[in-house]
């Protein structure tokens, strides 16, 4: 665009029906202008549409200005139009996506957000709400920042601020295929499995006190978990079976699970629990990829030991990596979800470490935290919306019937 070209700037406002877009670009239609840009939102039934115009030196800007006032006035909506000279600027590199969870979302966590945003230099292109339950999720389009320095300012902020913020790159990444690697207990489940079965063999204090040390990070897992197991030496493999019936999925499991796979998603889970476990989940959600240890069962008894390798801190990040290959996806394709320390180097070597409920030493290391017990709130963070879930499920029949049925 050379300097003798000029811009128009108009934004309209009021109230939304159908045909108002359509109306007032059939109206510039009869001038020799060209679309630069449009940004239309609706808000409770108010529409806000700003249209930004390329105007050549010889157009009459003043007929095209009527001519706008006049599709307003007759639509009963207000207008401001400004005008400009030179080249648009083009949209500062450095896009990100912030996306903020709050239960609830108050002004002056909005205000902090922003701030912080603004005191870096960046600027909030777009804001947009991708939920307003089971939280309020809003999502800011925010260019020319630095996304290591952003994160730490806003994950300082929503401490404060008592709500959940995600920073990450805007790109085509984001909208790629990806695989999901999760962890199980406590995270896609409800409860510690280990637990569980520590209460059928009577020795639940001990073992929960054990379970605890461990997910703080201040005990080796291998020889936590062999410390634990050893305890259940002696209880019947019925107590499994037992176990089983007792396990819940984490609220949003389903959910979670359902719209990724309909997104041709991979999912796996990695657990340092049992494949006792963790094959029923496999069978019941449609899983593709799993890796957990297995309790050694002798004469319908458990042992108190393990078979085989132990799924530990480093063995979860080495799981990952071969789902992964398996699946062909790139390491910076996957997002790994996970609440203990066992978790931190499954976090860290994902492209999207997401700490769910987590210990604070999980937190501070992951690339999120999302700190509501909702599974399916993750979803915003991939840039799912609530209306689009709910938009696939009213379509699908299995969802239909389970929910009647339910």
């Amino acid at each position: 665009m050379d300097g003798s070209q000029r811009t128009l700037l108009l934004t309209l406002t009021g109230h939304d029906r159908p045909g108002v877009t359509s109306r007032l670009f059939a109206t510039l239609a009869a001038f020799p202008v060209t679309v630069v840009d449009v940004e239309q939102v609706v808000i409770r039934g108010r529409l806000v549409l700003g249209v930004l115009l390329q105007c050549p030196h010889d157009a009459d800007i003043g007929r095209v200005w009527s001519a706008a006032e006049e599709v307003a006035a007759d639509l009963e909506m207000d207008i401001e139009i400004s005008t400009g000279r030179g080249k648009v600027s083009p949209r500062r590199r450095g896009r990100l996506h912030v996306t903020v969870l709050g239960s609830p979302l108050r002004p002056g966590a909005m205000a902090g957000i922003a701030g912080r945003i603004a005191a870096s230099g960046a600027n909030i292109d777009r804001i947009e709400r991708l939920a307003s339950y089971p939280v309020t999720c809003i999502e800011l389009q925010v260019s020319g920042a630095d996304p290591v320095a952003l994160r730490a300012e806003l994950t300082a902020e929503a401490a404060q601020q008592q709500v959940d913020v995600a920073v990450q790159r805007s790109g085509l990444y984001r909208r790629a295929k990806r695989l999901i690697v999760m962890d199980v207990d406590s995270t896609l489940i409800q409860g510690e499995v280990i637990e569980l079965l520590a209460e059928q063999a009577g020795c639940l204090p001990e073992v929960a006190k054990v379970t605890e040390a461990a997910m703080r990070g201040e005990l080796d897992f291998e020889g936590s978990l062999r410390e634990r197991v050893a305890l259940l030496a002696g209880l019947d493999a019925s107590a499994i079976d037992e176990v089983r019936r007792k396990i819940r999925l984490a609220s949003g499991a389903r959910t979670l699970v359902r719209t990724l796979k309909r997104l041709d998603y991979k999912f796996a889970i990695v657990s340092g629990g049992f494949t006792q476990i963790t094959d029923g989940l496999v069978e019941e959600l449609g899983i593709d990829y799993s890796a957990a240890n297995t309790l050694e069962i002798v004469n319908g008894k458990l042992t108190g030991r393990v078979v085989g390798e132990v799924i530990d801190r480093a063995g979860k990040a080495r799981a990952l990596q071969e789902f992964a290959r398996r699946a062909q996806i790139p390491i910076s394709q996957t997002v790994a979800i996970g609440d203990g320390a066992n978790d931190l180097d499954m976090l860290q070597v994902a492209g999207l470490g997401i700490a769910y409920n987590a210990k604070p030493v999980v937190r501070q290391a992951a690339d999120a935290a999302v700190n509501v017990p909702y599974l399916d709130t993750i979803l915003f963070l991939l840039g799912i919306s609530r209306e689009e879930i709910e938009a696939a499920d009213a379509e699908d029949p299995a969802v239909t019937s389970e929910s009647t049925a339910g």
